[in-house]
């Protein structure tokens, strides 16, 4: 089976969760796969090539597991996108709509250098508002995002559209 294959075999979807109306994409079982998940992070490395960026965002909580080995393989540090609150030393924050609500993520103050060059990675691009968010972070940190890379965009919702000039790369879209 190939890639795209094995990733849309391995995701449940999960009817009225978190709340009624939403279809959530659970990754669990990708990520319980060696094969695939080996595969999901090596097919993102490789589309960007190693070399290429100093830091790897990865956003709360899913993104988190998909981002740092990604980091390791590109040998770049990787720097937490969080909820607000979550963080313990000096925040930018950013708030922004998702598809079920509002959120507020932060980022360190200090986790960019300014020219640093910045790979986000998530999940899932639904909506755009987090990606967006996270995007605007790094920026006001000083450095330059070079991309967006997630696992799965659900281009029902639109998100491409609201995130403007992103280089988006999406392992599977729905």
């Amino acid at each position: 089976m190939d890639l795209d294959g094995l990733i849309r075999d391995r995701i449940r979807d999960v009817v009225d969760y978190p709340k009624p109306g939403v279809v959530f994409k659970d990754i669990t079982p990708l990520l319980a796969d060696h094969v695939a998940f080996a595969g999901v992070v090596d097919a993102i490395v490789n589309h960007h090539g190693r070399g290429t960026v100093d830091k790897i965002v990865g956003i709360e909580a899913r993104g988190f597991i998909l981002a740092a080995p990604i980091a390791y393989h590109f040998g770049a540090g990787f720097v937490p996108v969080r909820k607000k609150g979550k963080l313990p030393s000096a925040t930018y924050e950013r708030s922004y709509d998702l598809e079920y609500g509002t959120e507020t993520i932060e980022v360190h103050a200090d986790a960019f250098t300014p020219g640093e060059r910045v790979l986000i990675v998530d999940d899932v691009l639904a909506t755009g508002g987090t990606a967006r968010a996270a995007a605007d972070l790094v920026a006001r940190g000083g450095a330059e995002v070079v991309g967006l890379s997630v696992l799965m965009e659900l281009s029902f919702l639109g998100g491409r559209d609201r995130i403007g000039n992103l280089d988006v790369h999406s392992l599977v879209t729905v």
